[in-house]
């Protein structure tokens, strides 16, 4: 299967207004950490950290996570929607009752696609699903920097109000090391539903401005968490140069 996915998903918020009721004012700089942990009911041993500076309408992202499918690409995005519940989707909202969690059951609690965390190119929702354009978590890690993302203004203004919610897609529920099974794609009837349902989600949570991302305040950094403070640093010389990592897509069998 061919990993360069273009798909037009309504599900997945690609064609979702910005809903009224959130403030169009410009938002005011800062930063918001997420700590990323297994969504409800799909299956993953995997956590990590996201960290999303604001400046004005532009953000920067770092994210660093582990314990997902290893080498294959994993959809990664910020979601956020007024009337959502700015929350990562529990068990309850299993819909179907099928013991899974699809992007389309935890759209309440978390939103639409807002930013498209791809690794080159357009960030908006229309790559909801530009599958080649996400990172593929080599050996089960990923490690995603990128700046200069222009936002609209409401989504600025969520991530800083801690309504906006990190979600990395791409589970594995046979445990056979890649996208298959007889259950399809809520998103695409094309795709099996292990390549988008839901993988790890944290909801940014406002930090003070000049601080690092923490996960949540422990006393000990754990691995992933020296993974994201690793790539603030790689991030900040990336600015400065002008280079950012560029990793090529895959394709998967």
């Amino acid at each position: 299967m061919r990993t360069s996915l273009k798909l037009a998903s309504a599900a997945i918020g690609a064609a979702a207004l910005l809903p009224l009721g959130v403030t169009t004012a410009m938002a005011a700089d800062g930063s918001g950490n997420a700590n990323l942990a297994p969504v409800a009911l799909n299956g993953v041993n995997g956590s990590g950290t996201a960290m999303v500076t604001v400046k004005g309408d532009v953000v920067s992202v770092t994210l660093a996570a582990k314990g997902l499918l290893a080498d294959q690409p994993h959809a990664a995005h910020i979601h956020f929607g007024a009337d959502a519940r700015h929350e990562c989707p529990a068990a309850a909202d299993d819909a179907n009752k099928d013991g899974h969690l699809t992007t389309t059951e935890g759209g309440p609690a978390y939103g639409p696609v807002v930013v498209s965390l791809t690794k080159t190119g357009d960030t908006s929702p229309s790559s909801a699903l530009a599958v080649d354009r996400f990172d593929t978590a080599p050996g089960g890690n990923l490690s995603y920097q990128r700046g200069d993302i222009t936002v609209a203004p409401e989504v600025a203004t969520a991530i800083l109000a801690g309504q906006a919610v990190v979600v990395i897609h791409g589970v594995d529920y046979n445990g056979d090391g890649k996208y298959d099974g007889s259950a399809m794609s809520d998103l695409d009837p094309k795709l099996p539903a292990e390549a988008t349902d839901p993988a790890l989600c944290g909801v940014l949570k406002a930090a003070p401005v000049g601080a690092m991302a923490t996960g949540g305040g422990g006393a000990a950094a754990r691995p992933e968490q020296g993974l994201l403070l690793a790539g603030g640093a790689l991030l900040l010389a990336g600015l400065g140069t002008g280079a950012y990592v560029v990793r090529r897509a895959r394709t998967q069998a």
